[in-house]
């Protein structure tokens, strides 16, 4: 399946081309007319079950009219121990998690296959389902969701599910409800009409909306029909179209919602190309991880290594990105056992600031040398108020620290923080952090591995010389020269 949106994208048809399937965009199409349409289309039965911030979707269908033939049921297991009776206790003691949604959705669809078997032979039956914590009185919590749907496209037809995490950044509980509310038509009417193509399915799910009001930072796609959807492909979509800043995938390749991923987590995070992944880089990792889990108020057995991809790092010189490049990478970071994370954050200090807001743990950068380079260049911070001082207010907070791994200079002389030397006027500020320990030289490397140039590996692949083999993890060359990565010379052999 094609899954580049580009910038061919019409306002209201697209062409799927694998499948010769007319799907019609219409970006202008509202809540209502949406609703209506969902409405009036008689294969389409099914139930909703909506847990906290209203029951906005159900109330949508309702409006439009003409809701008898669609909704057969609309439940809101509002207090939490009446939603147990119904679905089971949570482990974690949480009702906003994936796993309370996914009871929601096989349980109602279930009821609906048990109960109107009759009509199983000429329906499409659905389940829909959310569970929110939307903006409380006090205005002190984190308004976030999750949003399903369970559907049949043909009656008789094994079920696909389609799975969202919302963040609502409205300062209003009304409003973050009628987000909500608009969200969800948006899912089930893409579920619908737009399934062909899941990337704009993808877009279509925020009409009517906008990135100030609801942030998508997850999408899943399961089921017969989204066979040849690769949900890390779709990740990439919400980070390019501006729905979330960042978004996660783990070694499986599985998305992963952050907020639960990173729960009382110490997170160590690692920026970079990887095009490919070197002894050097990986030498980085493994001594800079170490130094971390060493520090005297980190839990080992709590640690996530997080392996970063920038918008910027995979534009590399151009403005598309390209997505087999991109899965290439992905596939070497997954097969070293690392979690993803996809994002469009170019400056660290906001890469930290994302972070913090999942956990209160200690935290690490770890970096190359010349990262320091970059991130005592002013020019970095002139569109934020308070310049490099605000950034680094953010960038070294009390519980973050950046292990920097030596490099060779164009002398063959290797260099760490102390042959640093920053702008003269900000020396001051450089030995502040370096007398409150804020950052520290990675020891214990291999000094033979300085000598690798990622750029000169790339090029040996891309020439079909040989010799990059060594320069490399085992792991890697297999999969390069498997899998033809990298502009490799060679022929994949079909399966």
């Amino acid at each position: 399946m094609n899954c580049k949106l580009g910038n061919a994208l019409s306002d209201r048809v697209q062409l799927n081309k694998e499948n010769n399937v007319m799907v019609n965009y219409d970006r202008n199409l509202g809540t209502k007319q949406k609703a209506l349409r969902i409405n009036l289309d008689r294969r389409i039965y099914g139930s909703f079950a909506e847990i906290g911030a209203g029951q906005d979707v159900a109330a949508n269908f309702f409006k439009s009219g003409g809701a008898s033939g669609t909704i057969a049921k609309t439940i809101s297991a509002y207090d939490m121990a009446f939603s147990d009776a119904i679905y089971g206790e949570e482990e974690s003691g949480r009702y906003v998690v994936e796993a309370r949604l996914m009871k929601m959705l096989t349980r109602e669809y279930k009821l609906l296959n048990v109960r109107l078997t009759e009509m199983a032979s000429e329906r499409t039956f659905f389940a829909f389902a959310d569970t929110v914590a939307a903006l409380n009185y006090q205005k002190n919590n984190d308004p976030h969701g999750w949003i399903g749907l369970r559907f049949q496209l043909e009656p008789n037809g094994e079920p696909n599910d389609v799975v969202i995490h919302v963040r609502m950044k409205d300062n209003d509980n009304v409003l973050q409800q009628q987000a909500l509310g608009v969200i969800g038509v948006n899912l089930m009417y893409g579920c619908f009409y737009y399934n062909a193509q899941p990337e704009i399915l993808l877009q279509s799910l925020m009409d009517d909306l906008s990135s100030d009001r609801i942030e998508i930072d997850m999408i899943r796609f399961r089921g017969p029909d989204f066979k040849g959807v690769d949900d890390r492909l779709m990740s990439l979509h919400l980070v390019k179209n501006g729905f979330t800043n960042a978004a996660l995938f783990g070694p499986d390749g599985n998305v992963m919602q952050p907020s639960e991923a990173f729960y009382k987590k110490h997170i160590v995070a690692v920026r970079g190309r990887f095009r490919p992944v070197t002894n050097v880089s990986l030498d980085m990792i493994k001594t800079g991880l170490k130094q971390f889990e060493a520090e005297p108020d980190v839990d080992d057995d709590k640690v996530v290594l997080l392996a970063e991809l920038t918008l910027k790092n995979l534009q590399a010189g151009g403005e598309q990105i390209n997505e087999r490049d991109f899965l290439d990478r992905v596939d070497i970071l997954c097969s070293l056992g690392h979690t993803v994370l996809i994002s469009n954050f170019h400056e660290y200090y906001r890469l930290v600031q994302y972070l913090c807001g999942f956990t209160k743990l200690r935290m690490g950068l770890i970096l190359g040398m010349p990262n320091l380079d970059y991130i005592f260049e002013e020019k970095h911070y002139t569109n934020i108020s308070g310049g490099i001082l605000s950034a680094f207010s953010t960038l070294f907070a009390p519980k973050i620290k950046l292990y920097l791994h030596p490099m060779l200079n164009a002398d063959g002389e290797i260099v760490t923080t102390k042959e640093f030397t920053p702008p003269s006027h900000l020396k001051g500020l450089f030995q502040y952090l370096q007398d409150n320990d804020k950052f520290a030289d990675i020891k214990n490397y291999d000094k033979e591995l300085l000598k690798i140039n990622t750029d000169a590996v790339l090029k040996l692949i891309q020439s079909g010389e040989s010799g990059w083999e060594e320069l490399v993890p085992s792991v890697v060359s297999k999969l390069v020269k498997g899998n033809c990565l990298f502009g490799y010379p060679c022929e994949v052999t079909p399966a």
